[in-house]
């Protein structure tokens, strides 16, 4: 049996694994591992979740009906186009099972890990499309006037009988895709399915979401994730925005009560908490920046270009030394990129944090990295 203590994750924010390499206790480390908001949890959440400490006696309204509403309201839906659940993995599981009745499925790659276990777990064949040139150190397709047409250009597989998994922004790239980029390819495939879990941290004027395309695309499947913006990987509670129909199955096929009330009481609080969404809009606008410029005047490293709150480095030395290197002197905690087979060894990912946390792990990487010339 494998030690947990010692067995490398394949998800960033595992703080029991990591305080068991540095010494300490999880809440002494300083986590750069999961894109989650540092500013939340919102007050509203907490609020929301402490005044429906009472229903705990009570089961979920299995039809989710309230929360469904709400949701419905704040992106212009009906009620029926919202499917809540514990989190976007349970509805990625429900995904691939769609993706299975067809012929193959076209997955950008580097990939977050969950879509090959919804995939691999339905049977799905899987066309990898590689997003970084191959020994390219980095360069994203898409620079220099490649676009995402020449990523999905794969030779031998009709379109219309496939299905495309889609993350915007892009995780761990951080490369956000334009609708239009994007629009073409709901003709084309029988069934798209756009990860947007990360879409929140742009600003409305700014985000590229297809969410009002679902009224056009009965092949159109959203999914929506309350975990990195609104800081609640814990409470886990996301959701789909797709035709009915479609909805309808998933619900027939997943156990009841999915979400439980205090995740359904803070979900519909925290997306109308507008004090809290540009709090967040304008910490991102500094210390972004920040963390990326300080990075790229590291020697051995180059971080890529990243819409969101977190960014991808490649670097000369090897992460996972990089990686054990903070924990154990800094108790910094950064995520490597083993798990992604097109990155390996030397690719790191870091989440943007408050601007005095990103100016430590920057002095951090400096004392290393110092020390290894």
């Amino acid at each position: 049996m494998s030690n947990p203590f010692t067995t490398r994750p394949v998800h960033g924010g595992n703080l029991v694994w990591a305080a068991s390499l540095s010494g300490c206790s999880p809440s002494d480390l300083l986590d750069f591992s999961a894109s989650i908001n540092p500013l939340g949890p919102p007050k509203s959440a907490i609020q929301a979740i402490q005044a429906h400490l009472p229903q705990l006696t009570v089961y979920p309204d299995p039809s989710y009906s309230q929360l469904c509403a709400e949701l419905g309201e704040i992106h212009g839906l009906p009620p029926d186009w919202i499917l809540p659940g514990n989190g976007s993995a349970e509805l990625l599981t429900w995904a691939g099972r769609d993706f299975a009745d067809l012929a193959a499925t076209y997955l950008l790659t580097p990939a977050f890990g969950d879509y090959s276990r919804a995939l691999s777990a339905s049977g799905v064949k899987v066309v990898a499309c590689p997003l970084l040139e191959p020994g390219g150190g980095g360069v994203e397709c898409g620079v220099g006037g490649v676009g995402l047409e020449a990523v999905l250009a794969v030779e031998g597989f009709a379109p219309k009988q496939c299905g495309l998994l889609l993350n915007n922004p892009h995780n761990p790239t951080g490369r956000l895709f334009s609708q239009e980029s994007i629009l073409p390819y709901l003709d084309q495939f029988a069934l798209v399915v756009v990860d947007e879990a990360f879409m929140d941290f742009l600003p409305p004027d700014q985000r590229q979401s297809l969410v009002g395309q679902v009224h056009h695309h009965s092949n159109l499947v959203i999914l929506c994730s309350l975990t990195k913006f609104y800081s609640l990987p814990g409470l886990r509670l996301g959701y789909a925005i797709a035709h009915p129909d479609r909805l309808r199955r998933w619900r027939q096929w997943r156990d009841p009560w999915p979400v439980n009330v205090l995740a359904a009481a803070a979900a519909a609080t925290v997306l109308q908490d507008q004090a809290f969404q540009r709090r967040s809009w304008e910490w991102l606008a500094i210390a972004q920046p920040q963390l990326f410029e300080g990075l790229a005047q590291l020697p051995g490293l180059r971080p890529l270009p990243s819409a969101v709150n977190f960014l991808l480095v490649a670097c000369e030395l090897s992460s996972s030394h990089l990686q054990l290197q903070l924990l154990k002197r800094y108790r910094i905690l950064i995520r490597d990129c083993l798990s992604f087979p097109e990155l390996g060894d030397h690719y790191f990912r870091v989440a943007v944090r408050l601007v005095s946390e990103n100016q430590t792990l920057i002095q951090g990487l400096t004392d290393i990295l110092d020390g290894s010339r």
